[in-house]
This record gives C-alpha cells, sequence and structure tokens, in this order.
C-alpha cells in the first residue's frame, strides 16, 4: 500500500507541475527566458520524496513541452531537469538543512542549466555558446530563485516517512 500511495502522490505532483508550468509563467523580457512557477512544484516533490521526486520534475518537463510548447519537445530542459532532480534528490535525502538544500539547488541547477542544456541545445541547433550562454544564465537564475521559493513552502522538512 505504501508504495501506491507514493506513486500516486508523484503522479499527482507530476499533473500539478504541468498545469502550473503551463500558465504560471511570467516573463523577464529576455528573449523566452521566463520564471516557471512549475518548479515550486518540483522542489516540494523533492523535498517529500528525495531522488524519487526527479521524475515529477523530469517527466513534467517532457509532458509540458510536447503539449505546450511551440517549439515542441525540449530534450535539453528535460535533461537539465534530471541533473537537477537526481542531485537534489540525492543531498535532499541526507540533509533537512535549508541552506544546505538552497546551496544544492543553486549547484545542480547551474549543472543542470549552464552546463548539461547550454551543451545539448548548442550541438543539436548549432547555436554559438556566446549566443546561448546569457539566456541559460537568466534561466539558471530565474530556476533557482523559484526553486528556492519552493522549499521555503516546505522548510527543514525531512523527507515524509508515511509516504
Amino acid at each position: 500500500m505504501r508504495k501506491t500511495k507514493k506513486m500516486c502522490y508523484i503522479a499527482v505532483l507530476t499533473a500539478l507541475y504541468v498545469v502550473v508550468g503551463a500558465f504560471l509563467k511570467f516573463p523577464l523580457g529576455l528573449g523566452n527566458i521566463q520564471i516557471d512557477l512549475g518548479y515550486i512544484v518540483y522542489a516540494v516533490a523533492l523535498c517529500m520524496f528525495g531522488i524519487a521526486g526527479t521524475f515529477v520534475g523530469t517527466v513534467g518537463c517532457a509532458i509540458e513541452s510536447i503539449l505546450f510548447s511551440a517549439y515542441g519537445f525540449s530534450i535539453g530542459w528535460v535533461v537539465a531537469n534530471l541533473v537537477i532532480g537526481i542531485g537534489c534528490g540525492i543531498v535532499f535525502g541526507k540533509s533537512e538543512s535549508f541552506v544546505v538544500r538552497s546551496l544544492a539547488i543553486v549547484a545542480f541547477t547551474a549543472l543542470g542549466m549552464l552546463v548539461a542544456k547550454t551543451a545539448i541545445e548548442c550541438a543539436l541547433y548549432s547555436i554559438p555558446v556566446a549566443v546561448k550562454l546569457p539566456k541559460s544564465v537568466a534561466a539558471f537564475v530565474a530556476d533557482s530563485v523559484t526553486m528556492i521559493c519552493g522549499l521555503a513552502l516546505y522548510p527543514n522538512a525531512p523527507q515524509s516517512p508515511c509516504l
């Protein structure tokens, strides 16, 4: 029963990530860079489930990009969310400190956005790194801040033992 309950929570959070991520975005005025409030849901999922919460951001991002993106499926964003989820999930499983979790968010969002996403999109679309990197930095800052806000909604929360 416990596994079924956990799977249901993860499925509901994934659906919530898709809906919030698709409809609650605020443009920053830097090209297509937006504040995506779906990352709040992602941060909460990682707090609740650790590395299993990676499913929420990775699959949620894939579904959102397939259903709602004008550009179609975005492998760069999916891989970035995978890197963020695995890294933060491991750290969140070992530490309940808000500061440690916030630093993990910054570190793994930087790794996911600035390294993985930028490299993939530059390779796939032949975009020069000098053109792509400033937009990736803006996305990194926006997503890191949004995830830390999500973390603040669930401060110092251990992974839920009832799940």
